[in-house]
């Protein structure tokens, strides 16, 4: 049995893999409740750790007096060849998701698209490499900034209901702007990839992507926990090394 930790922006989110097959999930607030609750993981063989914030080493400590694990970094080996220029700086997130998008679609042009505190489209093409791709903004995060840069913009929370393409107040022109807007630039970089590789497989993961998914014309391919069935297919294949 395999233990996998995505250490992300916002929260931690952990599954138990039997082999390829996702056992259970459990998303934490925090470091201190996740290791809290570490003792209820029970059977397992390897873990595999990746962090974008540098708060995992208590768990890594910990996790490693008992089993074995690897803490995914830029040398870890990997099943695609990575040709990203800063492959020191890459974010283990974007990799991660590329590779759970590659163990799904092998020897495919596959466009990974992660909606969480960032948007981040993760590129693979169909000779298993890894190319880049792009970030930007999240949802939240554009909502934030407007209040943040302005003086008079208010925050408003995030209303994954909303709909409306004319804002009719301030708070449905901030709601209009940032999600329907999120919305229409995710569709415009599938249609920008769509013209470069017309075989394209889409692939839209994250927390917002349940928002996403409801707007974008594009046919896409959905998986809330890519990005977890990477890290799982990172810690088989060091292991089978």
């Amino acid at each position: 049995m395999n233990l996998v930790l995505d250490f992300g922006n916002t929260r931690i989110k952990t599954a138990v893999f039997e082999g390829e097959n996702l056992v259970e999930k459990k998303i934490f607030n925090s470091e201190t409740e996740l290791l809290n609750a570490l003792h209820l993981f029970q059977n397992i063989q390897h873990c595999c750790i990746a962090s974008v914030t540098g708060n995992h080493e208590a768990a890594a400590k910990m996790l490693s007096q008992k089993i074995h694990t690897l803490v995914f970094k830029a040398d870890t080996k990997i099943p695609l060849k990575n040709l990203y220029k800063s492959s020191a700086t890459l974010g283990s997130d974007r990799i991660a998701a590329s590779v759970g998008a590659f163990s799904l679609f092998p020897n495919k042009n596959v466009l990974t698209v992660d909606a969480g505190t960032c948007i981040k489209y993760n590129f693979a093409n169909a000779q298993n490499e890894y190319l880049g791709g792009a970030i930007s903004p999240g949802i939240p995060m554009r909502l934030k900034a407007m209040n943040d840069y302005t003086h008079r913009l208010p925050l408003v929370d995030f209303d994954k209901n909303y709909e409306k393409l004319i804002g009719e107040s301030t708070q449905e022109s901030l709601l209009s702007g940032a999600l329907l807007g999120s919305a229409l630039e995710v569709d415009g970089m599938i249609s920008h990839y769509l013209a470069q590789y017309p075989d394209l497989q889409v692939v839209i993961t994250g927390g917002d992507s349940d928002y996403l998914c409801k707007q974008l014309k594009n046919r896409f391919f959905a998986d809330q926990n890519i990005l977890l069935r990477g890290l799982n297919t990172i810690l088989n294949f060091n292991l089978e090394k």
